[in-house]
Parts: C-alpha cells; sequence; structure tokens
C-alpha cells in the first residue's frame, strides 16, 4: 500500500451557498451561511493508475457445507462465499444450517465479532454504563416486527449459533441476545458514512448502466470486520439476492437481485436532535431485503420504501439502480418528517437540488450522507465531508464524456486512504466498493483487508446478478 504524501495539490473550491437555520435538541441554533466557503485540500494517489474492464478471479480454498444441503461456505483469500438454499428448506432450517456451517468453517468467529458488536453498543451509548434490559428491549422489539419469515430465520440461527447462552456479556461467546443484536446494527445502533454513484448509458463507454456504492463502517479496533467479509447468495429461484456484507448477518447492506435491482444503504440522521423511537418501527435493511425479492423495478423497490420510511428508526438514504434507472430514497422517519425539517421523496437524476449545491453532468446520480433535494433536509452547510465528497465525484465525473468499467474503478483510486487531514471520499473507514455492470451483469467488488483500504484498490469479479 502506498502510503506515502507526494504532494499537497490545488484545493477544490466549495461554494455551496445555502443559508439554512438549524435547531438542535429541540432549541433553535444560530443561522449558518456557507458563502465564501473556504478551500479545501486533496491529497492524490500520483502512482500510475492501471485498470481494465475485468477483474480478478480468486480460487476457492476450502468449503463447507451443512449436511442437510442448506448452507454452503466457500473460503476464498479475501471474502467467504455464501449459499443459502431457500428453495429446498423452511426459514428456520436455512437459519440453523448456517450457523452450524459458520461454526465449522470458522471457529474463532465468535470471538473475534463479539469485541466489535460491544464497541457499536458503547458508541451508540456514548461509552456509559448500560442498562443490558434497555438493549434487550430495544433489540427484541425491533426484531419482533421485521418480515415474519426473516424473524424466523433469525432467530434460528441467534439459537442455533449460541447454544443455549444468554443475556449481554462480554465473554468471548455470543448469546442468543447478542447475535440478535448482530443482525440489525444499522437499524437499532447505526452505521457510520458511505458514497454512491451511478452513470446512465449516456454517460458509459458500454450504453449500459454503471453503478458503484462505497461502503464506510466501522472497521472494529481489531480491524475484526475486515476478516468477514461475505458475498451472500439467498437462493429464492427468481427471488433470489447476492449481498455482499460480513459473514452470519442477514439483513442488507448492499445487494443486488436477478433483475439487476441493486440497493445500499447510506445513513443520514437528523439535524434536530429528535429522540430515537424503536417501538412500532420496522427494520430497514429487512424491508429492503423484502422489496428485492418483491420488486423487479428500481422504481417500484424504492417507491415502496419511501412509502415505508415513516416507520424507520432513522433518517437514511438508498441507492437504487437497476439498468434503465437510478433513484436515491431520501428516507426521513415520521418523527422527523413531523418537525418540518425533512420529508421523504425518490430523488431521480432530474430532481431539482437544493439551493447552491451543483451537479453538472445530467443522467448521473450521487449520493452523500445528506438528503439533497430542493426543501429537503440540509445535511451539506455544516458538514465539510459531505461537502467535499459531493464535489470531488462532480468534478471527477465531468472530467470524462464516457465512462468505461475501468474508468470508474479508478474514480476510487484518486485519493491517498490513509490520512486524516482533508475528507476523502475513498478513505481509512471504507470497508467494500461495489460496482455493478448492467453490460454484462457482473458484481465487481474491492474488499479492504487489514488495517485499512489500498490506496489503488483491487476489484475481484464475485458473481453475477
Amino acid at each position: 500500500m502506498n502510503k506515502s504524501v507526494l504532494g499537497r495539490i490545488t484545493s477544490l473550491i466549495m461554494s455551496i451557498g445555502v443559508s439554512v437555520g438549524l435547531c438542535a435538541c429541540g432549541g433553535q441554533g444560530p443561522v449558518v451561511t456557507s458563502a465564501g466557503m473556504q478551500k479545501v485540500g486533496s491529497y492524490n494517489v500520483e502512482e500510475e493508475v492501471r485498470y481494465t474492464d475485468e477483474s480478478e478471479k480468486e480460487e476457492v480454498q476450502q468449503r463447507f457445507a451443512s449436511a442437510d444441503g442448506l448452507c454452503e461456505i466457500c473460503v476464498y483469500p479475501t471474502y467467504y462465499d455464501v449459499t443459502l438454499d431457500y428453495e429446498k428448506g423452511e426459514p428456520e432450517a436455512v437459519g440453523a444450517a448456517y450457523a452450524q456451517t459458520l461454526r465449522q468453517a470458522i471457529p474463532e468467529f465468535e470471538a473475534k465479532f463479539e469485541p466489535y458488536l460491544y464497541e457499536n453498543i458503547r458508541r451508540q451509548f456514548h461509552g456509559r454504563v448500560l442498562n443490558y434490559d434497555a438493549v434487550e428491549k430495544r433489540i427484541t422489539t425491533l426484531i419482533d416486527g421485521i418480515p415474519e419469515e426473516y424473524e424466523r430465520e433469525v432467530k434460528s440461527f441467534a439459537r442455533t449459533f449460541s447454544e443455549g447462552r444468554e443475556g449481554y456479556v462480554q465473554d468471548g461467546k455470543l448469546s442468543y441476545e447478542e447475535v440478535l443484536t448482530s443482525q440489525i446494527i444499522p437499524d437499532a445502533l447505526r452505521p457510520t458514512a458511505c458514497s454512491a454513484l451511478s452513470l446512465g448509458g449516456n454517460r458509459t463507454a458500454s450504453g449500459e448502466r454503471l453503478s458503484l456504492r462505497n461502503l464506510e463502517w466501522s472497521i472494529g479496533s481489531e480491524k475484526q470486520i475486515t476478516d468477514i467479509h461475505a458475498v451472500v447468495h439467498m437462493k429464492k429461484g427468481e427471488r433470489s439476492i447476492t449481498g455482499i456484507g460480513m459473514l452470519g448477518l442477514l439483513d442488507i447492506i448492499t445487494a443486488v437481485n436477478d433483475d439487476g435491482v441493486m440497493i445500499g444503504i447510506l445513513d443520514v440522521g437528523s439535524i434536530t436532535g429528535e429522540p430515537f423511537v424503536y417501538e412500532n418501527k420496522k427494520c430497514y435493511t429487512f424491508e429492503i431485503r423484502y422489496a428485492l425479492e418483491q420488486f423487479m423495478t428500481a422504481r417500484e423497490a424504492g417507491e415502496y420504501l419511501v412509502a415505508e420510511s415513516g416507520d424507520f428508526t432513522w433518517c437514511h438514504n438508498l441507492l437504487c439502480t437497476d439498468a434503465k434507472d437510478a433513484f436515491c430514497c431520501e428516507n426521513a422517519t415520521a418523527e422527523v418528517a413531523a418537525t418540518g425539517k425533512a420529508h421523504s421523496v425518490l430523488r431521480t437524476v432530474d430532481s431539482e437540488l437544493m439551493e447552491g449545491l451543483t451537479w453538472d453532468t445530467p443522467d448521473s446520480l450521487c449520493i452523500v450522507n445528506s438528503f439533497t433535494t430542493k426543501g429537503n433536509q440540509d445535511g451539506f452547510t455544516t458538514w465539510q465531508t459531505n461537502q467535499n465528497r459531493f464535489a470531488k465525484y462532480n468534478m471527477w465525473v465531468s472530467e470524462k464524456e464516457r465512462f468505461s468499467l475501468a474508468d470508474l474503478k479508478g474514480i476510487m483510486a484518486h485519493e491517498v486512504v490513509d490520512q486524516h487531514e482533508v475528507y476523502n471520499v475513498h478513505n481509512s473507514g471504507t470497508i467494500h466498493t461495489v460496482i455493478v455492470d448492467y453490460a454484462t451483469g457482473k458484481i465487481h467488488v474491492a474488499f479492504t483487508k487489514g488495517e485499512c483500504a489500498d490506496d489503488i484498490p483491487r476489484y475481484l469479479e464475485v458473481g453475477c446478478y
């Protein structure tokens, strides 16, 4: 990994001229004006970047399978490839098979994952001494609200994996409650940041859409997440899904279905300091899974998820694309919408953006960790990381008339990753970058291994949708 900084490059100039009044914890905050925003530095990679439209394929090192054939885990050098066969078994049986096979394939899994889980819990509760009864109530209430077949599967996975252990005790083992908690981290505890870009056929060399999502997540104090990358094939005939995430998780972080509908999650939050509400709420990561199984187009899936958004626990964005269209589901919770500061909307490439925000390339869609449509909640004015990443994508996409897959891979090879003076698109929090090529149906993934992502990421072909 090249970590040398070879020079400070002339700055990007952000001029997002938006003036908004911000509220925090119910009180009126100061008026913030972004006019005349200062220049933003950028450390750029100066190595020669050479990509092709092809990606490497790794060789299987080991295979593990459940006795009933409902789960197979293939061990590759960089990631685990999991197949769950719902055509041959009920959800409970598949959940149990996954737990049994995971224990067999990676005996050290729970010793690695449990500390990471507690890091996420403590972060959400700001490190204070916790009442785990309250945590358990939050988790069990949310799990009981996910679609019934997923609930059966998740609870069976948790029962089988935990082998009778109960409660929240950090002891290197995973209890029933701890396994349930791991299934809904984005819904109950929250992730970090992400970005996404989709280029329509008018912007690509093949004439077919290219969609990219860059996942930024808590990597873990011992870099645990980079050891458990997983590509999970949920085999259900015409309702099949390929998910890119982590071992042992049954929710959706990044996924594409057999019709090419791709959905990826991006955190947003609220600027009004609304309290977290979980009673009578739904887990959006499992509603995404439902949408991917039920709908054949990005528009249908996006419209469904926007319609459900008031019942979710957090405000968030969703990248939602297929071969024809690209959308961003700007999803506001009912509580935040009630303040009048935000509303849910399905953003398109033609949607009018909030005042002062510039996107120069038609037939392309960029998403960061803020709503972007005119009149919606502004997460740009006081969040420099959103300003920087949106402006950098805007500049990079404007530099070429048409992008090949190789060119799009190169988008993530502009910046030195492991530096902390400027906000990067591709940074030390990057966990994976996924590109779906609608010309071929192939899924290309750059997985972070070790301490942080490479300056010039290595892409693997992990299958087709």
